[in-house]
């Protein structure tokens, strides 16, 4: 036989294959849409709107922009258009921010059969208590970014710090979603904490509770909890959780909205790869903790907890 004959015969071969799998697929697909009948899985195909990640994703970008003026900006930024440029921004993102705040409202009053709370004009509500926040959000990021500049002999500017410290962009995004949180806005501060998560790898919970001028230097596998509690003047480097203590699962309901991370008292430093637990554990002032030390129990103010140094082993 022809080599090219032979060739076309395995290619109209394979072809055949092909389309006797692809008509499986209606089969695969009612197969999917009846699973989505299934009590024991998780769809939301009523209808409704619920809120959009990307949106969220957008209005962190917008109110960096806002927070930090000309630093992450797209168009030049002088004193002869900031008014059109801060004004067209802020209108913006209030009406991307009530409509996904008017979502989580509506969200939550229907998967879980609430009382109709007006969602659209509490969203428009909580979005303009939220901007009048800004200011007090921007100068607590100025203290932030100070701190982290005068604690870190690597840092050759102010703006490098804005540009480029993750440890900063997770503390702004934590200190927007917290205000939210304290609204006590649905979904929107988890959804902003876990994005910065997935970019800087730190993990603060928009419940937490954080003072001026806090430092997270380097930050990856920083793990902050929802009732944490840490003061001013606060640095803490890579590694280190402020966690809870593991409950067996039948407690765990018992303890939502209870103190179960720990209180860090003001100027204190924790090394990395601290791990600090449990909700009656205070660090107090001024006390340093070395890496890689496990705490259950509290610590005095203004002192130093470090582990013996291992024996190295050379073989």
């Amino acid at each position: 036989m022809d080599e090219k004959l032979k060739k076309s015969d395995d290619c109209n071969t394979r072809i055949d294959n092909l389309t006797n799998i692809r008509e499986k697929l209606p089969e695969v697909t009612e197969s999917i849409i009846q699973n989505c009948n299934d009590n024991q899985c998780y769809t939301h195909i009523n209808g409704e709107s619920i809120p959009s990640k990307n949106s969220v994703i957008e209005i962190i970008d917008r109110l960096r922009d806002i927070i930090f003026p000309g630093y992450f900006s797209s168009e030049k930024l002088e004193p002869i258009n900031l008014n059109y440029s801060m004004g067209r921004s802020v209108y913006i993102l209030f009406d991307m921010l009530s409509d996904q705040i008017g979502h989580s409202v509506r969200h939550d009053c229907l998967r879980y059969e609430q009382e109709c709370r007006e969602c659209t004009e509490l969203g428009h509500q909580l979005a303009l208590c939220f901007l009048e926040k800004i200011p007090a959000i921007r100068i607590a990021l100025a203290l932030d970014v100070r701190a982290a500049y005068e604690g870190d002999p690597a840092a050759k500017s102010y703006d490098e710090i804005i540009f480029s410290y993750p440890g900063l962009y997770a503390i702004t995004v934590y200190r927007i979603a917290h205000e939210l949180y304290k609204l006590q806005v649905p979904m929107l501060p988890r959804i902003m904490s876990e994005h910065a998560h997935s970019v800087t790898g730190i993990d603060i919970h928009p419940g937490a509770t954080i003072g001026r001028s806090f430092v997270i230097d380097h930050g990856t596998g920083v793990v902050i909890g929802e009732t944490c509690e840490i003061g001013n003047d606060v640095r803490i480097y890579q590694g280190v959780t402020l966690g809870a203590l593991s409950l067996p699962k039948d407690a765990v309901e018992g303890l939502k909205g209870k103190k179960r991370h720990p209180t860090i008292q003001d100027e204190v430093i924790i090394y990395s790869n601290a791990t600090i637990l449990g909700g009656d554990t205070v660090i107090g002032r001024g006390a340093v903790i070395g890496g890689n030390v496990w705490l259950t129990q509290s610590v005095p103010q203004g002192t130093k907890v470090i582990l013996e140094a291992p024996r190295l082993i050379f073989t």
